[in-house]
Parts: structure tokens; C-alpha cells; sequence
């Protein structure tokens, strides 16, 4: 069964686009098969698998506006062994246009239909803003991973991007929910993000994914190099980090199934 994730939150700066390209590495080191989705204008999660987002022939534009299917526009990275529907600024069309369409919510849900059974996980990088790119996300998911810094505003934030998900949820698609929370660029020196982190486990307790992204140089340098960090350095901590995000996410999923039985 395929699983599909929103990776999102409104604060940009957070970590979704790291987050999306380093955990589709990860779960391609699986032998999982996983497809990024990139509906963000800026691309980045598009640049940092290594495809020049000013040369596909199709992107995720035409997909949403019906002038391509997600087939005809899925492309390989030159490395990583997982698919990408790539992004671009033409994104920010799309959003205009999606505004004065009928069911203008679905269009993403739709257009990977008939694609999705060829892959264990769709993960879909965001924008930085709830606005119609992020709501055909999240009508297109049936999970929400929402990576956060641990610090003050964060928490204002994702009260937000909570009741978002809630009214997604209880209007277009009641699957949504939200699949987990993760710490990202943690630094355990700091007394504030210790108290923001026991402050999320205590409120969201088992939506909080165990992993924790730490700050990390080599996670930082590996999208200028267009490649994951698990290709740029498999022994650094933000590699080994991703790789324990994908075991947990994978242990989630076969308690999902044990249960499911």
C-alpha cells in the first residue's frame, strides 16, 4: 500500500526540503520504492536530487493544470534510486489559475492516481505558506510530517498549520492526520530547544518521531553539491540521522499493517 506525506509547515526555514530529499534517499537505501513530489515555486527540493529545474520538459505545473500527466513528467535524479515530479517557478501559475477551477483541491490527488501503486512511498515538499499548492497537498496526502525547529515561534506556528490540517481533514479528505512531528537542526546545548522539545513530547507524546535531525555542516552543503547527504557523506551525523528517521518511519508502518490484520 503506498503511503503519502506531506511534508510541511508554513515557517519557512525549517527543514521540509532537507527533510523531503534526505528522507527519499534514506527509504531508497531500503530498497523502498519512493517518489518526490515537489510542489514548491522554489524548486529547491527539485535542485537538491541534482535535475536543473530550468530544463525539464514538464513539471508540476502542468500535472496540477491538467497539460501533462504525472507519468509523462516523473523524472530520475542522476543519483539516490528514487523518482522526482519536479518544481519550478511556473508553480506559482498553477496557484492562480487553480483558483478559479472547479474542485481546484483535488487536482493534485487526482493526477497521481494512476501512478501511486508503482511506489511504497509519495513524499511532497511543500511551499513555506498554506495557501492552494499546500491544500492539494494535503488533500493528496494521507499523512502530514511536519518538521520543526525547537524554539519559541515554532510552536505559534504549528497551532496554525494543526488547524489547517484539522479543516482539510474534516472537508476534503477525512484520511489526513498528522503522521508525525520531527526536531530539526537540534542543538541539545541550547536550554530553549530542550524545553520546546519536552513541551512537544508532552503534548503530541507518540507524534513525535524519536529521531532527532541535529544540526549538521554536511546536511547543510549537500543540496549545493545536488545530491542527498547520504551520497555527499554517508558517515556524517545528519546521514545517520535520516537513515534512523526512515527505520523508525518504517517500523511505524509495519506496526501499521500488524494492526491492520
Amino acid at each position: 500500500m503506498t503511503r503519502i506525506i506531506a511534508i510541511a509547515n508554513q515557517k519557512g526555514g525549517v527543514g521540509k526540503t532537507t527533510t523531503c530529499v534526505n528522507l527519499a534517499a534514506s527509504l531508497a537505501a531500503t530498497q523502498r520504492r519512493v517518489l518526490v513530489v515537489d510542489v514548491d515555486p522554489q524548486g529547491n527540493a527539485t535542485m537538491g536530487c541534482g535535475i536543473d529545474k530550468t530544463t525539464v520538459e514538464y513539471s508540476a505545473c502542468d500535472v496540477m493544470l491538467g497539460d501533462a500527466s504525472a507519468a509523462d513528467t516523473i523524472v530520475s535524479p542522476p543519483e539516490g534510486g528514487f523518482a522526482v515530479l519536479p518544481g519550478n517557478e511556473d508553480l506559482t501559475l498553477a496557484e492562480v489559475k487553480l483558483l478559479q477551477e472547479i474542485g481546484r483541491e483535488m487536482k493534485l490527488r487526482k493526477a497521481l492516481g494512476p501512478v501511486a501503486g508503482l511506489y511504497d512511498f509519495i513524499l511532497i515538499d511543500c511551499p513555506p505558506s498554506i495557501n492552494m499548492l499546500t491544500v492539494n497537498a494535503l488533500t493528496a496526502a494521507d499523512g502530514v510530517l511536519i518538521p520543526m525547529q525547537c524554539e519559541y515561534y515554532a510552536l505559534e506556528g504549528l497551532s496554525a498549520l494543526l488547524n489547517t490540517i484539522e479543516q482539510v481533514h474534516s472537508s476534503v479528505n477525512p484520511d489526513l492526520q498528522v503522521y508525525g512531528i520531527l526536531r530539526t537542526m537540534f542543538d541539545p546545548r541550547i536550554n530553549l530547544s530542550n524545553e520546546v522539545s519536552q513541551q512537544l513530547l508532552e503534548h503530541f507524546d507518540e507524534k513525535v518521531f524519536r529521531t532527532v535531525i541535529p544540526r549538521n555542516i554536511r546536511l547543510a552543503e549537500a543540496p549545493s553539491f545536488g545530491r542527498p547527504v547520504l551520497l555527499h557523506d554517508r558517515s556524517s551525523r545528519g546521514a545517520i540521522s535520516y537513515l534512523a528517521l526512515a527505520g523508525e518511519i518504517l517500523r511505524r508502518e509495519d506496526a501499521h499493517v500488524a494492526q491492520a490484520v
